[in-house]
């Protein structure tokens, strides 16, 4: 990833979920940008990884374990943040789960439970303990998806969970204002491990291709690239919005 400008300078950036897909990159363009880096997973192995790699790469970086519906490492992560760097300027708030393609009526009620505990809660849980260290300026991220305006079957319940996410981000905006900016990613498909499943299969890739008009499915980068935007300084008047990268999907609810 070629990166040109360095708007996050002397920012420190908190990102979960963020040893691959979609959160790795998030992290290494805000890291690339100049933003000192926190990660995290929910396994050692794959936090250790990541920090070398992007260590690599000239980036200021630590990491933790972290599994979002785990009040004690949820806190352990910011302590993290606050132990290495003093305070927090940027919260991205990745995480999710999809642990069922079931439809929603034949959901089990501890399937729902999991979706909406790490989907919805834990963004809200995981603030609660950064919004202390947040400093004025600072930029709450919540990566929401394509699915929030049109959850589709297979994706039913989790796309409803990221339909709340929309909600939240504007509720947190008005809260959380005007010291710090809440906005919202919502993801078209991507392929990475999280949407192999979808993504793996030409006919369904070839459905999902067809129904953007770029003609082409996003890549980690164009999420990274917007997450960047709007933890910048550049997007300083931007709060309680949700953008669409999505290659022109259908995004109205």
């Amino acid at each position: 990833m070629e990166v040109k400008c360095r708007r996050l300078e002397g920012k420190v950036a908190v990102v979960t979920a963020s040893t691959q897909g979609i959160g790795l990159a998030i992290a290494e363009r805000l890291g690339l940008e100049g933003a000192a880096v926190v990660i995290s997973s929910r396994k050692q192995k794959n936090v250790d990884e990541a920090v070398e790699g992007l260590k690599a790469k000239g980036i200021t970086v630590v990491g933790a374990v972290c599994h979002v519906s785990d009040a004690q490492q949820r806190k352990s992560l910011i302590d993290t943040a606050v132990k290495n760097f003093g305070h927090i300027d940027i919260l991205v708030s990745n995480a999710a789960a999809n642990p069922t393609v079931d439809d929603i009526l034949a959901t089990k009620e501890s399937v729902l439970d999991k979706l909406w505990d790490i989907n919805v809660k834990a963004s809200i849980l995981l603030l609660q303990d950064a919004a202390p260290y947040l400093r004025k300026g600072s930029s709450v991220i919540i990566i929401s998806s394509i699915t929030g305006y049109n959850p589709e079957q297979g994706l039913a319940m989790y796309g409803v969970t990221k339909t709340a996410l929309f909600g939240l981000t504007k509720a947190l905006a008005r809260e959380m204002g005007p010291n710090t900016r809440v906005n919202c990613i919502a993801p078209g498909f991507v392929p990475t491990r999280f949407a192999s499943f979808l993504t793996t299969n030409e006919a369904v890739k070839k459905e999902l291709v067809d129904k953007t008009t770029l003609n082409r499915l996003g890549s980690v980068q164009d999420m990274a690239a917007t997450a960047a935007f709007l933890a910048s300084d550049d997007a300083a008047f931007i709060t309680a919005e949700t953008i669409v990268v999505a290659g022109g999907m259908q995004s109205r609810l």
